[in-house]
C-alpha cells in the first residue's frame, strides 16, 4: 500500500476510534459512571470565556442530549395549548407533541425529527425527562407519559414502539416517566408499571418482551442500573418501597432491601464502589450497602443516613472517589462531601450552585474528567473544580445558558448535559448549545 494511502487510512481508522471514544450515547455517559475520558481538554477556562460553537432552538424538556457519531439526539415538547404550572402538589394539563430530534454536532442543523401527539397530565409538565439511549444504530426514547419508541438513528424511521398505558395498563408516575432506558447486550431494560411489570426486559431490535418482574403501586423515577459483583451481573431496580437486585436474564429477584424515600421519590441511581453501593433519597433515606455472595448474590445495610449527616441526593446522581462521596443535598441545597466509612459529613458549600439559604433541591450535575470535575449547575453555569476530602476549590466558571424553568419560585435548568467531541452539549427549554472545551 502506498505511504500516502496508508497514512490516510491510519488517520481515518484512528480518527474513527477516537470519535467513538468521544461518544456520549446515553444518560451519564458511555457506561453511566459520569466520567469523561477525552484528551486535549482545557485545564482552566480562558479569561474571555469558552467558545460557543452554536446555539439552536429547542422546545420544552428536562431530557439531556446524547451524542453519537457526530450526531446529537435530543427529546423535547412542542406545546400547543395549556399552561405549565410547576406545582409539586398537583399536575398540569397541556397539549402538544413529544419530539425526538437528530442534529449535526458540527453545525446544530436538524437532520431529522420524529414527533407524536402527547397530552400531558403530570406535575412539572415542562417536557420529557429521559435522555435518549443510542445503541447499534438505534435510538430509544421514552416520553413522560410512557410512549417508548425505537428509531433508526440515521433517518428517524420507527422500528418498533410501545405504549405503557395500553400495552401494560401502566399508570403514569406523578412526575412522569423519568427512568432513561438501559441497553445491555441485546436487551433493553425499562421501568414500566402495571401489574407484575414494574421492570420489563425487551429485545432491543424487535421490542419483543423477554420478561417482566416486580409489582408496586408506584414505580419511582430511578433508571435501571447494571452492576457486576464477583463476576455476576445484577440489574438494580429501586422503586419507592425497596431496592431490588434481579437476574438480568430472567428477572428473578436475587435480593431486596427496604428503602422508602418520601413522596415516592426513588430517583438517583445506586452508586457502586467495589463491594458496596450508596443509595440516597429524600427523607433521611440514605444507605451504605455491602454486596455479598453466599453463594448467590446478597446484600446488607452497613449504615443508614441521619438528619444533617450523610448525603441525600435527588435531582442529580452523586459521585464516589476513594472513600468520599460528593453530591447535591436535597434537604439543605448544599454541595456536600461525605466519608463513606461512617456517613459523616466532611464539608458543605453553597458556592457551587450559589444557592440561597432556603433553596431546596439546588442541583449540580457531576462529571469527572481526569483529576478534575465539571459541574453543570441549575443556574446554567459550567464549573471546573477540584473536589477532595479537604474541600471544594473552584478553578473556572462559565455561564452557558439561562435557567428557563422554575422550581420553588426560582429559575432553574434541570437537564444533564453531554460531553463529547471535546465539547459540552447542554439545553434549557429554549435552546441547545455546544460549547468548546478544547485546549
Amino acid at each position: 500500500m502506498p505511504v500516502r494511502i496508508l497514512s490516510a487510512f491510519t488517520l481515518l481508522f484512528f480518527g474513527s476510534m477516537f470519535a467513538k471514544a468521544e461518544d456520549w450515547p446515553q444518560w451519564l455517559g458511555p457506561d453511566r459512571t459520569s466520567t469523561w475520558n477525552a484528551s486535549g481538554i482545557v485545564e482552566s477556562f480562558p479569561k474571555e470565556g469558552l467558545k460557543v460553537e452554536w446555539r439552536v432552538p429547542v422546545g420544552l424538556g428536562y431530557s439531556g442530549p446524547a451524542v453519537v457519531d457526530d450526531k446529537v439526539y435530543v427529546m423535547d415538547y412542542v406545546k400547543k395549548s395549556g399552561k405549565v404550572e410547576n406545582n409539586p402538589g398537583g399536575p398540569s394539563k397541556i397539549d402538544g407533541d413529544e419530539r425526538i430530534q437528530c442534529l449535526s454536532a458540527d453545525t446544530g442543523k436538524v437532520i431529522w425529527d420524529y414527533k407524536y401527539d402527547c397530552p400531558y397530565n403530570i406535575s412539572y409538565a415542562a417536557g420529557p425527562r429521559c435522555t435518549p439511549t443510542v445503541a447499534d444504530g438505534k435510538v430509544y426514547a421514552l416520553g413522560a407519559e410512557g410512549n417508548l419508541v425505537c428509531l433508526d438513528a440515521n433517518d428517524g424511521k420507527v422500528i418498533w414502539s410501545k405504549d405503557f398505558k395500553t400495552d401494560y395498563q401502566a399508570k403514569t408516575p406523578f412526575w412522569g416517566h423519568s427512568a432513561s432506558p438501559l441497553v445491555d447486550g441485546d436487551t433493553l431494560y425499562c421501568l414500566v408499571g402495571g401489574k407484575d411489570s414494574l421492570a420489563v426486559a425487551l429485545n432491543k431490535d424487535t421490542g419483543e418482551e423477554l420478561w417482566r418482574a416486580l409489582d408496586n403501586a408506584e414505580i419511582g423515577y430511578c433508571p435501571p442500573t447494571m452492576i457486576t459483583h464477583n463476576g455476576t451481573k445484577q440489574l438494580l431496580i429501586w422503586h419507592p418501597t425497596s431496592l431490588n437486585s434481579l437476574n438480568p436474564e430472567t428477572g428473578k429477584v436475587f435480593w431486596s432491601i427496604p428503602l422508602k424515600p418520601q413522596y415516592n421519590m426513588s430517583v438517583t441511581v445506586p452508586r457502586q464502589h467495589g463491594n458496596f453501593l450508596y443509595v440516597s433519597g429524600i427523607g433521611d433515606e440514605a444507605a451504605w450497602i455491602e454486596l455479598k455472595s453466599n453463594p448467590k448474590p446478597a446484600a446488607e445495610i452497613v449504615w443508614k443516613g441521619k438528619t444533617r449527616e450523610a448525603l441525600f441526593c435527588c435531582n442529580s446522581t452523586p459521585f464516589i472517589e476513594g472513600d468520599t462521596i460528593y453530591g447535591s443535598d436535597i434537604q439543605s441545597g448544599d454541595f456536600i462531601a461525605v466519608n463513606l466509612k461512617d456517613g459523616k459529613r466532611l464539608w458543605a458549600t453553597k458556592k457551587v450552585t450559589k444557592a440561597g439559604r432556603r433553596d431546596r433541591h439546588a442541583t449540580a450535575f457531576i462529571v469527572k474528567h481526569n483529576d478534575k470535575y465539571f459541574l453543570f449547575t441549575e443556574k446554567g453555569d459550567l464549573v471546573l473544580a477540584d473536589l477532595s476530602p479537604d474541600g471544594y476549590k473552584e478553578i473556572s466558571r462559565f455561564h452557558v445558558l439561562e435557567p428557563t424553568n422554575e422550581a420553588f419560585g426560582r429559575p432553574v435548568v434541570w437537564s444533564h448535559p453531554a460531553f463529547a467531541n471535546q465539547s459540552l452539549f447542554a439545553r434549557n427549554d429554549k435552546e441547545l448549545v455546544r460549547v468548546s472545551l478544547k485546549k
